[in-house]
């Protein structure tokens, strides 16, 4: 009994074994229209005399260099073809004649016969992605690449396998080129440029763009947008690249892209037209670097003026430039991937995992990195999400921006050290509506002109290797910050005052190093702590001028610790507690400190007053009301007035202990004195005479 697929010797057709459904048939081959011949290996192919062979001919190869390898292929004879043999898809010899793979657009490394990383692999990778037909390329085998690829071809998918490539030996790259990679993806930049003024103010999140003469842009199109410069040497608030979805009028256009930042009027926007790669996809790939410097290192992908192009599963070990690297890309995921110990964390632009430059739509998700660099940078980027990302070995700095005017970044459930927009004035130092939630790190920077920054849950923890770890640093123009901690250091400093919005320190706990200082003189806009707790203070100062209000916070000195100096213009303690610590107004200007609300003041500390103020300044104004001080030290004062230019009202406050100094030099001319209603238990109280300027009367004392 025949089996249903039989092999035969057709004479006459090249020696080749014919493959027949059905019954066994041994006719002529010009009566087998549909027959399929058989060989064992490619080499037994490439033996058959392609005299004796009829156009059109059909054969199915066993595999490449032994029957079952993997290497297995249908090929074609096409008699008159006369194309370059590569080895796999087009096979054959000198003269025309040509073995055309049939395959339904899946390329593979081992129809090339590559089965492993004992030879390259470029010239396979070259004629696979170079050959239109085909829209996946999968590995099933390690790989060595020595070359460095750049292609612009669109709809292209590589899944690896999960197989090793490596690098070893690769051709050297060119100075500085981050884009060097095995696979260089990169769009068309065209001739046409459109470089239009505004001639009036492009209002934030915008998507209608004046242009000059619209009639030069089509919907569909892809352009580069960039905005002159502005007065660093690389500032600029505009580089994107964006799609045409509008023709609004003759001279203004939609976008799909709200901008991020004002533009005036009088500057001008450069638009070049872009023919991007699309929906080119990396998966699946282990990868291990090679060489230690810019020249000899490696990394596996990078795009440039790319749209849709995603990247996932890639494990990458010893690269020199990140991983994955963009620039002028939109819509696009970056997933499942990893970085273990780059060659280089210090060299400018080395040791990431992914870089994203003028980038609109980034996703990047469940990617983790060892003793890198940057898992993620933003830079001039847009509209991105990173979650679920976690960077060990952090000193370096997992997670920052550039400061090059991003704007609406978030990120979620992420571990690892945070800087952002520190990279310089060149750029701008500049972000914008960042948001941070249910982080955990060693150490938080956005100390420039960071605007309407928001903080969830962020649990700052300091770690000896780390000097200055423990630290959270922000810009008081529209921060927020809600349920978060620090064990060393809580700065607020300010570069900027763009935001309408209130800065709120809320349900927060910070534990502060001694003398550390907390708001600094920079600040001039109103801070508010809120809920919060504030703990080991000794002499922690709040040096900013804007107002200070603390609303049902709790303020936790250490024990024989300094008072906090204030300089704000107003400092309102509105319910809460102060223990074991105290305020001292140090500003050199007038100032108003308001105490109410219930707040509860107590215990002592290395000064022995709890409310007090220096030597030197404006005049202060104290509202002192519905609040009760406490102390089991009879040489600490509630309050202590003893210098400059005072007006004091203290009427309904609760006094225990202690003593109230309200010196006579601190009440001559251009000053007053109101202390009544006030209930003192045990309390030793001076104070100057009454007269027209002071009133001490209406107390009750025990």
């Amino acid at each position: 009994m025949r089996s249903r697929r039989a092999l035969l010797t057709a004479g006459g057709v090249g020696g080749l074994a014919l493959l027949v459904p059905g019954t066994a048939h041994a006719g002529p081959a010009a009566e087998l229209k549909n027959a399929v011949y058989a060989v064992a290996t490619v080499a037994e192919l490439l033996s058959l005399d392609g005299r004796k062979i009829p156009d059109g001919t059909l054969v199915q190869v066993a595999g490449y260099k032994a029957a079952g390898d993997g290497g297995g292929m249908l090929v074609r004879w096409d008699a008159d073809s006369t194309a370059t043999a590569n080895g796999g898809t087009i096979l054959g010899g000198p003269g025309a004649g040509r073995w055309v793979q049939v395959h339904d657009g899946v390329g593979d490394f081992r129809r090339f016969g590559v089965f492993g990383d004992d030879a390259p692999a470029d010239a396979a990778l070259d004629a696979m992605v170079n050959d239109p037909s085909i829209h996946r390329i999968e590995a099933h085998t390690d790989l060595l690449f020595v070359k460095r690829h750049k292609y612009t071809r669109s709809n292209l998918e590589f899944d690896f396998g999960g197989h090793t490539v490596r690098t070893d030996g690769i051709e050297k790259a060119g100075y500085d080129d981050p884009f060097a990679a095995v696979l260089f993806f990169r769009g068309k930049v065209t001739d046409t440029v459109v470089t239009a003024p505004l001639t009036a103010d492009m209002p934030e999140l915008s998507d209608v763009f004046e242009v000059g003469d619209s009639s030069k842009f089509q919907v569909g199109q892809w352009w580069s947008a960039e905005v002159s410069k502005g007065a660093g040497q690389w500032e600029r608030e505009l580089q994107k690249l964006v799609q045409v979805t509008q023709i609004v009028d003759g001279s203004h256009i939609r976008v799909n892209y709200l901008n991020g930042w004002t533009l005036k009027a009088g500057r001008s926007i450069t638009w070049t037209r872009i023919e991007p790669v699309e929906r080119v996809h990396v998966r699946n790939m282990v990868f291990t670097g090679a060489g230690a410097d810019q020249y000899t290192g490696s990394h596996p992908v990078a795009y440039e003026y790319a749209v849709w192009c995603d990247v996932s599963g890639i494990d990458a070990t010893g690269t020199f430039w990140p991983v994955v690297m963009r620039r002028w890309c939109t819509y696009f995921q970056t997933r499942s991937c990893s970085l273990k110990n780059p060659t280089s964390v210090t060299w400018g632009g080395a040791g990431y995992l992914t870089q994203q430059i003028y980038c609109l739509y980034g996703h990047v998700a469940d990617c983790h990195t060892s003793n890198a660099r940057h898992l993620n940078d933003w830079t001039a980027s847009a509209y991105g999400l990173v979650e679920n990302c976690h960077g060990d070995g952090d000193d370096q700095g997992p997670f920052v921006t550039h400061g090059q005017y991003e704007h609406d970044l978030v990120y979620t459930g992420n571990s690892g050290l945070m800087t952002f927009a520190n990279s310089g004035a060149a750029w701008g130092s500049a972000a914008k509506r960042i948001t941070v939630r249910r982080h955990v790190c060693s150490w938080f920077v956005a100390r420039v002109k960071v605007t309407d920054l928001t903080l969830e849950d962020m649990r700052v923890i300091g770690k000896p290797s780390l000097a200055g770890s423990g630290m959270i640093w922000v810009n008081a123009d529209g921060v927020q910050m809600r349920g978060c901690s620090a064990t060393d250091q809580l700065i607020i400093s300010q570069s900027s005052a763009l935001s309408a919005r209130p800065n709120i320190i809320e349900g927060c706990d910070f534990t502060l190093a001694a003398g550390s200082e907390i708001v600094q003189s920079s600040v001039t806009s109103p801070v508010h702590i809120v809920r919060s707790v504030l703990s080991n203070l000794d002499g922690n100062a709040c040096n900013g001028t804007g107002e200070l209000h603390l609303v049902d916070s709790t303020l936790l000195g250490k024990e024989g610790g300094r008072p906090l100096p204030v300089a704000a213009s107003l400092v309102r303690i509105q319910g809460g507690r102060l223990s074991g610590t105290g305020i001292r107004l140090s500003g050199k200007k007038d100032q108003r400190i308001h105490v109410g609300g219930g707040a509860v003041v107590e215990g002592t500390n290395g000064a022995k007053a709890l409310l007090s103020r220096a030597d030197a300044g404006g005049t202060v104004q104290w509202e002192l009301r519905d609040y009760r001080s406490t102390t089991n030290d009879a040489g600490t004062a509630h309050v202590a007035v003893e210098t400059g230019k005072n007006v004091y009202s203290a009427v309904g406050a609760r006094l225990s202990g202690g003593k109230v100094t309200l010196a006579g030099a601190a009440f001559g001319d251009g000053s007053l004195l109101q202390h009544t209603s006030c209930v003192e238990e045990g309390v030793s109280r001076t104070a100057p005479p009454d007269g027209p300027r002071v009133q001490t009367t209406g107390n009750l004392v025990l």
